[in-house]
């Protein structure tokens, strides 16, 4: 968490912010309105109309209530794309967590972010023998011949972010998928650039195209940018989610001679991106809470939550409740195990800001812990 800005420091950004929304393609504050006309009155209207839903604070629980009591003495093993995603991290860790509520032995096996780590991960996960598995941020089809082994074996697998829809699978073959619906993140991270910026933004998408998740998410994102004729996409950025570290810096660069004052606002598939980032916009004398503003398409890791409530690079984030969603993983598999239906849950989108966070590093919905340790007869 970062300390207050300085009153002058403070004046000197919001005498910068000012400025901007001055020039053409600049974005506005949500305090601040355009100087200039709307790119897009109808679209902007129904923008600002869904992202003032989105940032709602409160979220009570609207998941499962009931549903079949813990089957004791099971094993799952997590099978991480990688654990320096710290979405994937945060998932494993609400698994283990909510593993140990039920009487459960679970174990985390880090995939390195390669496809021979995930293969070499899978083999080690069915040579364990465990209850179940989980596939954690990567493409089945990238362990397709395990993936097919633990099906033959009879061993259940629930995916996270692993398919593009959440929700059970016949191909790949899996009891659920864990993820909030990629159309609604999508849809309201572009919507969230619209609004904010009154429907004028010069925009860089951060995608990993290796990922058909995430690349579905970035072609949605694109897509309702297009809405709005006042946003122009300045560029669709591919870089693989385990290279974000060590490429983003060059990208920056790149992006920041090639757009200059152009580059008004950024979305990522993954806030990870801006993390990355962030060190290079500031080399090159960027103020943290001034243009680019960036929001982070998920998954909203607590480094995320720091920047966007530090006013370091990053303006929003759309998080993925993580560690309810390694409780649900826990559910659908006890659900799995007493020969019961999946709970059908999704969890709801939201934004958070450092206006809504509450000083918060994560986001989930209140009371999840209760319902599920209510279910499960804990």
């Amino acid at each position: 968490m970062h300390p207050n800005r300085k009153a002058v420091a403070t004046t000197a950004a919001l005498l910068l912010m000012a400025t901007a929304a001055c020039e053409p393609g600049a974005g506005s504050t949500a305090s601040h309105t355009s100087s200039s006309k709307p790119g897009c009155p109808t679209v902007l209207a129904r923008a600002k109309h869904a992202v003032k839903k989105a940032e709602e604070a409160n979220a009570p629980w609207k998941g499962p209530t009931t549903g079949p009591q813990a089957v004791h003495g099971k094993s799952v093993v997590f099978i991480a794309q990688t654990l320096t995603n710290p979405g994937v991290a945060g998932v494993a860790q609400g698994v283990q967590e909510a593993a140990k509520i039920v009487g459960w032995h679970a174990r985390t096996i880090n995939g390195q972010g390669t496809p021979r780590g995930i293969r070499a991960a899978f083999k080690q996960a069915i040579g364990l023998k465990p209850d179940g598995i989980v596939i954690g941020g990567f493409d089945p089809e990238m362990a397709a011949e395990e993936v097919k082994k633990a099906n033959k074996a009879g061993i259940p697998l629930i995916g996270w972010h692993a398919t593009a829809a959440p929700g059970p699978s016949e191909d790949p073959r899996l009891v659920s998928n864990i993820t909030s619906r990629v159309e609604d993140v999508a849809k309201i991270s572009a919507d969230w650039i619209i609004a904010r910026s009154n429907g004028r933004a010069g925009v860089v998408l951060f995608t990993d195209a290796s990922i058909p998740f995430a690349k579905r998410k970035s072609d949605l994102i694109k897509k309702e940018l297009a809405t709005c004729s006042g946003t122009k996409l300045l560029s669709y950025t591919n870089i693989p989610i385990p290279q974000a570290s060590s490429r983003s810096l060059k990208e920056v660069r790149s992006l920041l001679s090639r757009f200059g004052r152009k580059w008004t606002y950024s979305a990522a598939i993954n806030d990870l991106y801006f993390r990355a980032a962030a060190p290079a916009l500031g080399a090159a004398g960027k103020d943290g809470a001034g243009a680019p503003f960036n929001i982070g398409a998920g998954d909203g890791d607590p480094s995320a939550f720091q920047r966007v409530n530090g006013k370091e690079f990053q303006a929003a984030t759309v998080p993925e409740p993580l560690s309810e969603q390694g409780w649900q993983i826990v559910d659908e598999f006890n659900r799995a195990f007493a020969g019961a239906p999946d709970s059908g849950y999704v969890a709801p989108v939201h934004i958070a800001t450092a206006a809504n966070s509450g000083g918060a590093v994560s986001w989930d919905s209140e009371g999840y812990r209760q319902a599920y340790r209510r279910i499960w007869g804990d």
